[in-house]
């Protein structure tokens, strides 16, 4: 009785670190998907004209997602007196996806050297997008070994003896 309670108490434990696990995972890669977008509209919105904190506040208006959550939790500490600089970097703290830490350090460098903005929140994006390509394509060379599994398994045998039947039925026959 008391091996089965604590067997269940560490299935539910197990169970329940798996689950968290895969539900950070999909949320990393929500925010990835979302990443692009959001650089391409905060690039869109300093090359207009507007500043890092308004860009940031059209950007959240005008998204929705997890990324824009973050970056309202940004704005949220930039009007409660914390410095640009601190507010982004404790993004990157909350949000431990090594692209978004990248684009936080570009910015957070962005504007403390005085450097364009625009152009490299347009760089972050590129990048985070030719990640995303090699990331689908290096899956698609690991799911190509999976896919060969039902056609060597199933189909092969069955073509198999579908060519060598005949031959074994007319070699049977002239036997007799």
């Amino acid at each position: 009785m008391v091996g089965g309670a604590v067997l269940g108490v560490l299935g539910g434990v197990l169970g329940r670190d798996g689950w968290l696990g895969r539900q950070v995972a999909r949320r990393q890669a929500r925010i990835l998907r979302e990443l692009p977008t959001v650089a391409d509209l905060l690039c869109l919105a300093v090359t207009a004209g507007e500043g890092p904190r308004a860009a940031l506040e059209r950007a959240v208006a005008r998204s929705r997602g997890e990324l824009s959550r973050e970056l309202a939790l940004v704005l949220a500490d930039l009007r409660a007196g914390e410095p640009f600089t601190a507010a982004m970097e404790r993004l990157a703290v909350r949000v431990p996806v090594p692209a978004v830490v990248r684009f936080v350090d570009g910015v957070v460098v962005a504007v403390d050297r005085g450097t364009p903005l625009g152009d490299v929140l347009r760089a972050q994006a590129a990048d985070v997008r030719e990640q995303h390509k090699r990331d689908l394509i290096e899956a698609g060379g690991r799911r190509e070994v999976l896919m060969l599994v039902p056609v060597v398994f199933l189909e092969l045998p069955v073509v198999i003896l579908f060519a060598l039947y005949p031959g074994l039925v007319s070699l049977s026959q002239l036997a007799r």
